[in-house]
């Protein structure tokens, strides 16, 4: 099945990449690998959740924007390939959660991301997985995720 009737499927829909706020791109291409920049939990243009996970934000919340977040992911790679179908599967995932200094619940956070690319890409969507709090995030957004995918073999 393809990227983008899984994605219908469960009723999903990709949206406009936000524009970088830094001097980057949204992701490279080098030989069947992407490497994605960072994606965060943007909803029209602006941050769905703002704050620190452990405090302004709950396990729930996090892992609701890291679920958003992993979709962002998704439409930059797609800009990048010209189709989200181009993507073969998810090798990496590194989630950058701006959290309280006592938070320890990195994993259920993330979880919403790698979840998510589970039921999108199937066992294609199992990845090596990066879990680490920080002490702050741009826009105060409570979480970033970055993934190294790698494209589909042309048919």
């Amino acid at each position: 099945m393809s990227v983008s009737s899984r994605l219908k499927e469960l009723g999903l829909t990709l949206q406009p990449t936000t524009p970088a706020i830094g001097s980057y791109v949204p992701a490279t291409v080098a030989g069947s690998l992407i490497f994605c920049s960072g994606a965060t939990c943007m909803v029209d243009g602006r941050p769905k959740y703002r704050g620190k996970i452990g405090r302004e934000i709950t396990i729930e919340q996090g892992n609701d924007a890291a679920r958003i977040a992993a979709l962002n992911m998704l439409q930059k790679i797609a800009d990048v390939v010209g189709d989200v179908d181009r993507v073969g599967g998810i090798l990496k995932l590194v989630g950058h959660l701006n959290c309280t200094s006592d938070f320890i619940s990195h994993a259920a956070v993330v979880n919403g991301a790698s979840d998510l690319l589970v039921e999108i890409f199937g066992d294609r969507g199992r990845h090596a997985r990066l879990s680490l709090g920080a002490n702050s995030l741009p826009n105060d957004v409570p979480l970033e995720i970055e993934v190294v995918a790698f494209l589909a073999e042309e048919r």
